[in-house]
C-alpha cells in the first residue's frame, strides 16, 4: 500500500461503528476525507467472531462485575486490516489500545503520530479488553484523561480529530496550527473580530493600530500572561526567550531554571 502513504489512514476497530457517523460527517475532518487527505475506516469487531450471535465478550476468569472483550476478534481484525500492508509498512503503524491506563495523550504525542502512515485504533468496552490484546498486539495504549467513559469511542474520535488537523493540506493556514494553543508551548493569545465595540466592550486598541510589531509584542505578553495564569506548568519547558522571562519576572513569575 506504499502508492497511499500520501494519505492518512485511521482504522477504528470498534463494536459501535455508528457512533462515528455524525462527528465525522461534518466539518474539517469530512472535508478532509472528501479530498483523500484522510481515510477512515470503520472495522466492526463483531465481524471477526465466530457464533452466529457475534459474541465479543464473555464473563472473567476468577470472577467479578463486567464482561471483557474478547481477544480473538480483535486480533483478527487487527490482522485483516493491516494484511494490505509490506512488513516494513506495518512495522511502522502503531496499534493504539484506548484506555483510561494509558499515557494521557499530548500535543507531542499528537505530533508523533501524526507522521505515521496510519494508525489502527483499538476502541476499549465494558470491564475492559483481555489482558492478551494489552501485552501481545497493542505497541501503545493510549487515554485522553484521567477520567472512564462508556466505551474507547469518543477517544478515538478525540484522537482522529487531533491528528487530523495536523495533516498537511487539513487546516487552510500552517500558521493557524503553529499558533495554537499548547502547540505554540504556550497558550493562545486573545483573539477579537468586528465589531471594534460590543456593549460597551471595546477591542483593545493596539489591535486597531496597524503597527505590526507592537501588535506581536502585545500578544506574545498575552499568551504569557495567561499561561501563567492558566497553565504556569506550561513555562517549565515553554521555549522562552530573554525578553519573555523579563516579562514574566514583571508578573512575579521566576522559571525554575533561572
Amino acid at each position: 500500500m506504499a502508492d497511499g502513504w500520501n494519505i492518512m489512514r485511521f482504522h477504528v476497530l470498534t463494536l459501535f461503528p455508528e457512533a462515528f457517523k455524525g462527528p465525522l460527517d461534518h466539518s474539517m475532518v469530512a472535508r478532509a476525507s472528501v479530498r483523500q487527505l484522510v481515510d477512515i475506516q470503520l472495522v466492526d469487531i463483531r465481524a471477526y467472531t465466530h457464533d452466529p450471535h457475534g459474541t465479543a465478550d464473555d464473563y472473567q476468569f476468577g470472577g467479578g462485575a463486567g464482561m471483557v472483550l474478547k481477544p480473538e476478534p480483535i486480533f483478527e481484525a487487527v490482522e485483516a486490516v493491516l494484511a494490505p500492508y509490506s512488513a516494513t509498512e506495518r512495522a511502522a503503524i502503531p496499534i493504539i489500545l484506548l484506555s483510561p491506563q494509558g499515557v494521557v495523550l499530548d500535543q507531542g504525542g499528537v505530533e508523533e503520530l501524526a507522521r505515521c502512515p496510519a494508525l489502527v485504533l483499538i476502541c476499549g468496552h465494558y470491564a475492559g479488553v483481555d489482558e492478551r490484546v494489552r501485552q501481545h498486539l497493542a505497541t501503545r495504549e493510549l487515554s485522553i484523561g484521567d477520567y472512564v467513559l462508556t466505551g474507547g469511542e469518543l477517544a478515538a474520535m478525540v484522537l482522529i480529530d487531533a491528528v487530523a488537523r495536523l495533516v498537511p493540506g487539513v487546516v487552510g493556514s500552517p500558521e493557524n496550527v503553529q499558533e495554537d494553543s499548547i502547540t505554540s508551548g504556550l497558550l493562545q493569545h486573545p483573539l477579537y473580530t468586528r465589531p471594534a465595540e460590543y456593549r460597551g466592550r471595546s477591542v483593545p486598541e493596539v489591535l486597531l493600530s496597524g503597527n505590526h510589531a507592537q501588535i506581536a509584542r502585545w500578544r506574545r505578553h498575552e499568551s504569557l500572561r495567561r499561561t501563567l495564569e492558566m497553565r504556569p506548568d506550561l513555562l517549565e519547558s515553554a521555549p522562552l526567550t530573554a525578553e519573555d522571562l523579563a516579562y514574566l519576572r514583571s508578573l512575579g513569575h521566576h522559571r525554575g531554571s533561572e
